[in-house]
């Protein structure tokens, strides 16, 4: 079964998927949002790859460095062996800035023997919409289109170029290099500084671990999961990508494919929670930056969605020249969800904000622009409140009122009057607590249904929806409440397919599913744990961790039959609630042992 075997590389710049067999298949250059200068990913023949090939007698295993961003393909025939060690260099400079260069080095690790391999180096610029010719030099070949819109891209090697750019066979003696480049070199390359930018990346990636707490349970997969997280930060905003790649489709075959290279508010949000739960306070301020940046105005409401850079405007295109991942069309650039009316983003805005308060007050140099914020939350949520919306889907339909938006709408009042505490804000919190306590009977009369026994997807509906499962972890209901406890029940009888969920049942825009969405079945697992049925919830952690790929790493949505990875990939959603899953049984084993040694 063909799957999502790739590994991902970046260096909070820009990121590239790997293939388990070395072949780098997706890359936007210079950065995150750019164009593609290698999309195999999306058109086996047109997207442009650079392959290492071996002869079929060469066994190809595949994994990090542990605990960094490096990724080491080993191909050996028992005799000769060589190892690609590929990764974007990212470490400190001199000046306390990061250097990370929209780059990918190559590594070439000669360990024994004499082996042999050739090269396919084929990249195809500007999503390869005119021809890309290449051009040996002195010192590079230069791969240059000028059709659609003028565009270069640099390979440096320590191997011979005429070789390289012919795919003939080469023979390993001694360590090389490749490094594609965004930019020209102004120094010379050599094998040395690939060494030696490969050892200052290592560090850097080690550093950044070590201060990450280590967990008793799990914690390999917290490493891989928080790292991924970390390549999908753009450090120049501070935004987050929900995924690096656009259009892998949820279903092979079908249209629901999107562009996720931008930063949603929601994801980014609980991307930021988790990551600062995990002691990386530096990448929370700079989120928080984000926000404030984007808030200008009082009285200005916040799009669900921007550009990593800020943009406001995300124009949906589609390139109609590639065929699309396994043939499913169309590929698309932009989104035009950036539209949408969501009113749960202020909600999980205002719970980011009160979590950075609550750790870091004594650290946050921003507190008047918070507070501010906090108060145009409130007004724009108060006013806003009783309207529907597209919620958490996106579904292109009606608006409704979904039970999700509604909690959400609840929650930036309940921490805004949490925040209005800290400040010191006392008339505020007397005015907060009416409307916090209105919103709140609402969502009790309104979202519960008594023939299905659950809280269900919107108002007056009969469905259910896994997003409801969040209720708890928000605040808004306790675990053990007969309610949610019998939501989550009515949830599992409903939307779980062989331990995978649905996101919901009832036909949206395009369809019924036949994929689970995989943050669900991660939010599922939480709440069985939360109301006490903690060996069941174990065992379906277990079992949804043995549907990553072969690096540990998960997709958007899952396959119900096959359990083939499916949509972008990968995606912080999984990864962040992977990670509050894994660190809820780490907890509890810890408590376990703490009783068992006092008792």
């Amino acid at each position: 079964m063909d799957n999502l075997n790739y590994g991902i590389i970046g260096n909070c710049r820009s990121a590239a998927l790997i293939s388990n067999t070395g072949s780098l298949d997706w890359c936007c250059l210079p950065q995150f949002d750019s164009t593609s200068v290698f999309a195999k990913l999306l058109d086996d023949k047109k997207g442009g790859s650079f392959e290492i090939i071996t002869k079929y007698n060469y066994e190809i295993t595949q994994k990090y460095h542990v605990n960094t961003a490096i990724l080491v393909t080993r191909y050996s025939d028992g005799e000769n062996i060589f190892e690609l060690h590929d990764f974007m260099p990212r470490y400190h400079k001199l000046t306390g800035k990061y250097n990370a260069p929209p780059e990918i080095v190559r590594y070439v690790k000669h360990i024994s023997g004499a082996p042999k391999f050739s090269v396919l180096y084929d990249p195809k610029l500007e999503y390869a919409k005119g021809e890309t010719g290449h051009h040996v030099k002195n010192n590079f070949i230069v791969s240059l289109t000028d059709k659609e819109k003028f565009d270069t891209l640099f390979l440096y090697t320590s191997f011979n170029k005429n070789h390289v750019i012919n795919g003939e066979e080469i023979t390993l003696k001694e360590d090389g290099y490749f490094l594609v480049c965004y930019n020209e070199k102004i120094l010379k390359p050599s094998t040395e500084k690939m060494s030696l930018e490969l050892e200052r990346t290592k560090i850097y990636w080690l550093d950044w671990v070590d201060r990450t707490p280590t967990y008793k349970k799990f914690n390999p997969e917290i490493i891989r999961s928080a790292l991924t997280l970390k390549m999908l930060t753009y450090d120049k905003t501070g935004a987050v990508l929900a995924a690096p790649t656009t259009s892998l489709p949820e279903t092979i075959g079908e249209v629901r494919n999107w562009d996720y290279r931008f930063c949603w508010i929601r994801d980014a949000s609980m991307v930021i929670k988790v990551v600062s739960e995990l002691g990386h306070k530096n990448s929370a301020k700079r989120y928080l930056q984000f926000i404030i940046d984007l808030m200008p105005d009082k009285d200005e409401k916040l799009q669900i969605m921007y550009g990593i850079n800020k943009e406001k405007k995300l124009t949906e295109q589609t390139l109609e020249h590639l065929d699309g991942y396994k043939g499913s069309k169309p590929v698309r650039t932009g989104n035009a969800a950036y539209k949408q009316k969501q009113n749960d983003i202020y909600g999980i805005l205002m719970d980011v904000i009160y979590e950075q308060l609550h750790k870091f007050s004594n650290d946050i140099e921003n507190g008047e622009e918070l507070w501010s914020i906090t108060k145009g939350i409130v007004w724009i949520v108060n006013k806003h409140w009783q309207e529907p919306d597209k919620g958490i889907w996106e579904f292109r339909g009606e608006d409704r009122h979904f039970t999700f938006s509604k909690v959400l709408c609840w929650v930036a009042i309940d921490r805004a009057i949490k925040v209005a505490r800290i400040f010191g804000k006392h008339r505020k919190i007397e005015q907060w607590t009416a409307i916090e306590q209105e919103i709140k009977a609402d969502i009790h009369e309104n979202a519960w249904n008594e023939d299905v026994n659950a809280f269900v997807q919107s108002y007056g509906s009969y469905d259910l929806d896994a997003s409801v499962l969040l209720m708890e972890s928000y605040g808004f209901v306790d675990a053990r409440d007969p309610k949610f406890v019998s939501t989550v029940k009515a949830i599992e009888k409903d939307l779980s397919n062989d331990g995978l969920l649905y996101r919901y049942k009832n036909e949206d825009d395009f369809g019924l599913p036949s994929s689970s969405f995989t943050i669900c079945t991660f939010w599922f697992i939480n709440a069985l744990f939360k109301i006490g049925e903690e060996d069941k919830a174990l065992a379906h952690f277990e079992q949804l961790l043995s549907y990553s790929n072969h690096l540990g790493l998960f997709s958007e949505d899952i396959d119900f039959k096959t359990k083939r990875l499916l949509g972008n990939f990968p995606q912080a959603y999984s990864h962040l609630a992977l990670i509050e899953c894994a660190i809820n049984f780490s907890r509890k084993q810890s408590e376990e042992k703490i009783l068992e040694s006092i008792s």
